[in-house]
């Protein structure tokens, strides 16, 4: 994006199928390579896009990826400054109404929710994270630096890239570079506030920082049902809910999580809240096995947790949502006291919620358990899902007692 409007190759045109006219025509804002029957460029030009019959669907910076384009304007108004900042502002000023004055850490751009297709923008306290899907979408860059060093004032912005694994790209050889690109490095860890809590991240390490943000609403929501309850945070990565239970007065929390660092900064989260480790414990194990050592010896929780990454490993190797959710919600089921309370979420987009639900169902069914669910969750409101991008309601959550 030019400092006067445009970017580079504004002259060029992309032409799309009918198929791709109805979405783009609803505000969906990627053209798959199937799609295009005409025109290109290089990766990162700026482009008119055009329907069949010619006509104008709007304005587009070019991919070279499983996404041929993604769609910015649904005019042919020029991707300038002026558009940029109102779509930033537009972004911004949702945030100052939907997350708590003392929460600190938070998204302020929700990519295609929030009209900035491939761009995602996290704050965290004085850092802003730039998280770019692709490295079409760099013309962007600088338009954003200069508005957020304007509107904000940050001592950092790192930026970093989210690959999608439908992509051959060797993201380590990508330009723009990830790292920092405007002001200097915190000098170390970086607190930041979660309503009554205290997180450290890291934003050099973006997009994974040390905190989900998304599941802030989640944790709200457990707030009074953590009291007196022996807790199982499996998958636990740096400890946000086993600080929120230990916090809010759960009897015992055990954390456990595959990664030794991660189980360090869990423990290093409980002491920037002033909680004490040694009267809860950290393990560093593989969940299924830590499942299987409890059910053996006996052991049980009132309330367990179970937020697998999408692309973890296991026991019996990489992740698999249809084989390993049923298997995964069994084992938990037979270290769950009578009554206990089951927390499940899943960020797959590509598991829809009727089929997740319908593992769930199949790990219930296993463990010969019946179960009642007491509500479901989603990402927390600065992390909008919006009517014209399906893909944007990712996250997943339900809570069930376990009879």
């Amino acid at each position: 994006m030019s400092k006067g409007g445009g970017g580079k190759g504004r002259g060029r045109e992309l032409l799309v199928n009918a198929y791709s006219e109805k979405w783009v025509r609803k505000g969906f804002q990627w053209v798959y390579r199937q799609e295009v029957t005409a025109g290109g460029g290089p990766l990162g030009t700026e482009v008119l896009v055009r329907g069949p019959a010619g006509q104008v669907l709007g304005r587009a910076l070019l991919d070279d990826g499983w996404i041929a384009a993604r769609v910015y304007r649904m005019d042919d108004g020029p991707l300038d400054a002026a558009w940029l900042d109102a779509r930033l502002d537009a972004a911004a000023a949702l945030r100052a109404q939907v997350v708590d004055p003392n929460t600190t850490g938070y998204r302020l751009v929700n990519g295609e929710n929030d009209g900035l297709p491939g761009l995602r923008i996290d704050w965290w306290d004085h850092f802003a994270v730039l998280v770019l899907d692709s490295p079409a979408v760099a013309p962007l860059v600088d338009g954003v630096v200069a508005w957020l060093e304007r509107t904000r004032a940050p001592r950092g912005v790192y930026l970093c890239y989210r690959p999608d694994h439908r992509d051959e790209r060797d993201f380590a050889r990508v330009q723009p570079a990830p790292g920092l690109i405007a002001g200097h490095p915190p000098a170390g860890d970086v607190g930041v506030r979660e309503r009554s809590l205290t997180f450290r991240v890291r934003p050099a390490e973006g997009p994974d920082v040390g905190l989900y943000a998304d599941m802030r609403e989640v944790r709200a929501w457990l707030e009074p049902h953590w009291l007196g309850r022996r807790v199982l945070n499996t998958f636990a990565y740096t400890g946000a809910f086993s600080v929120a239970a230990a916090h809010h007065g759960a009897a015992e929390v055990v954390t456990v999580d595959l990664a030794q660092p991660a189980i360090e900064r869990a423990e290093a989260n409980f002491a920037a809240n002033d909680l004490a480790t040694d009267l809860h414990e950290f393990i560093v194990e593989d969940t299924f096995k830590a499942f299987d050592r409890f059910r053996r010896t006996g052991r049980q929780f009132d309330l367990v947790l179970l937020d697998p990454p999408a692309f973890s490993r296991s026991d019996v190797g990489i992740w698999s949502a249809k084989r390993d959710w049923p298997r995964l919600v069994a084992a938990a089921c037979r270290v769950l006291a009578p009554d206990g309370w089951l927390v499940v979420a899943s960020n797959q987009g590509e598991l829809s919620p009727r089929d997740w639900q319908g593992l769930l169902l199949e790990g219930f069914e296993k463990a010969e358990r019946r179960a009642q669910e007491l509500t479901r969750l989603g990402q927390a409101p600065d992390f909008p899902a919006a009517s014209w991008f399906p893909e944007g309601r990712y996250l997943k959550v339900s809570v069930w007692r376990v009879l």
